[in-house]
């Protein structure tokens, strides 16, 4: 019988002391291991993963090293500047904070009419400095990083506002909003501590008046990022996976009388440099396909370094926009840009941006003379045979079309199809049948 108990477990044994205890069994040389002995006790436990049995503090350590790694950077961020929240003026901010704390009452219960007040005091300072900070905190985290959006984006917010002034003004408003929390809490403790009714009071209006101070000296960051926000908002929308067309050249050469007839674009038409002031966003339609067309700034000759925002803002679209282009050249010296400058501009835009899908239009042949223009500051004797060549004819293969006489539209509607379908298939754009893919078309707003 004693040899059967010797191959029993020792947790069996463990369990039933109580019975060899009671003198049923003689056992002198057994050892009963007590409790405080199984945390020497190794236990491994399994999960099931993927259909295989894996040890839990695998699966842990697997887990932590996936949640530690960094998620990547979305660099095409959705409508971004349609997501934008709205700024109201630090007016308002203001007098709506005032309101809703002045409404806040003290808690129920305190008798003491001192305390009762500084109650008051302490919780109303708090309102007001929540209320005030609340929609600058909002406005920080619902501004996009400049980091995370796409980089034409990136292009837009710097050429439209300047080089640094989205970040400068919204450094303001959070360090505004810092500031608030910081005198909010600190007039709120002192009005806490008060030992009168009055003194309560004192510092009650003595903090509303420092933090109105505040507000009213440093709230002009907020009307700053309001107006920020109403210009990129105004921005028109460029849809990435829809072909587009966009038309480029020196100032005034007839770019823009092109996209009111080529698509619903409406842009200013004047005789000076400059008309088109950002970039206007038109749609075709041509045989049940939609299309873009964008009227860009004017490129005059000069160094990049000497460009204004206009200039960069037309090579930020040709640079970080999947665009055709349509090159426009004005040869009858009234565009203000001699056939020579729009030469080399032309030479050097299409140099630089070779892997685009390409037209050149000669605009206002309706005005061309036998002879070419030369300007006064020009040499005509200098001008070498592809120049001269230039001057009569525009590039090899360039269509001559005039939009008051109408002459070379309808060629040109059929090129700019081609051109777009040729488009379409590089973006390799699937038909909306075939779409599967939940995700939304990416697009931009410019």
């Amino acid at each position: 019988m004693s040899g059967h108990l010797w191959q029993l477990p020792y947790s069996s044994l463990l369990f039933n002391r109580t019975k060899l205890y009671q003198g049923l069994y003689a056992l002198p040389r057994m050892k009963i291991y007590s409790l405080c002995s199984s945390k020497q006790i190794q236990t491994t436990t399994y999960e099931v993963v993927n259909g295989s049995y894996l040890e839990t503090s695998l699966v842990k350590q697997e887990n932590k090293t996936k949640d530690t790694t960094p998620a990547p950077v979305a660099l095409d961020t959705v409508g971004a500047f349609q997501k934008l929240p709205m700024v109201m003026p630090s007016v308002d901010i203001y007098y709506s904070a005032l309101r809703k704390a002045r409404r806040v009452s003290p808690t129920k219960g305190i008798a003491n009419a001192a305390k009762r007040e500084k109650n008051k005091g302490a919780k109303q300072l708090d309102a007001l400095m929540k209320e005030l900070t609340l929609p600058l905190k909002t406005y920080k985290e619902k501004f996009p990083n400049k980091r995370h959006l796409h980089p034409y984006e990136r292009s837009l917010i710097e050429l439209t506002l300047g080089d640094g002034n989205y970040e400068e003004v919204l450094g303001k408003v959070d360090s505004l909003r810092k500031k608030l929390v910081s005198v909010g809490k600190e007039h709120a403790s002192l009005c806490a501590q008060s030992s009168t009714k009055r003194e309560a009071e004192e510092r009650l209006a003595e903090g509303i008046k420092r933090l109105e101070e505040i507000f009213h000296s440093d709230g002009k960051a907020v009307d700053e990022l309001m107006q920020i926000a109403k210009s990129l908002r105004a921005m028109p929308v460029v849809d990435l996976e829809m072909p587009t067309l966009c038309l480029v050249g020196a100032p005034n050469v007839g770019k823009s009388s092109l996209v009111r007839i080529l698509s619903t674009g409406k842009p200013e038409i004047c005789n000076y440099p400059f008309t088109t002031r950002g970039i206007l966003m038109g749609h075709i339609t041509l045989s049940y396909q939609h299309f873009q067309v964008t009227d860009t700034p004017g490129i005059l000759r000069r160094r990049d370094e000497d460009r204004n925002n206009l200039e960069k803002l037309t090579l930020a679209v040709l640079a970080h926009l999947p665009t055709a282009v349509l090159f426009v050249h004005d040869l009858t010296g009234e565009c203000g840009t001699s056939p020579s400058d729009q030469f080399l501009i032309y030479q050097e835009i299409k140099e630089r941006f070779s892997s685009h899908l390409w037209i050149d239009v000669v605009s206002k042949c309706d005005l061309l003379q036998e002879s070419p223009v030369f300007y006064i500051t020009e040499d005509a004797d200098a001008d070498h045979s592809e120049l001269l060549k230039y001057r009569t004819m525009g590039p090899d293969g360039a269509l001559r079309v005039s939009v008051k006489s109408q002459v070379g539209i309808n060629e040109l509607k059929s090129r700019v199809h081609e051109l777009l379908v040729s488009q379409s298939a590089r973006l390799n754009i699937e038909k909306p049948e075939a779409t599967t893919d939940a995700s939304s078309p990416r697009k931009i707003f410019i």
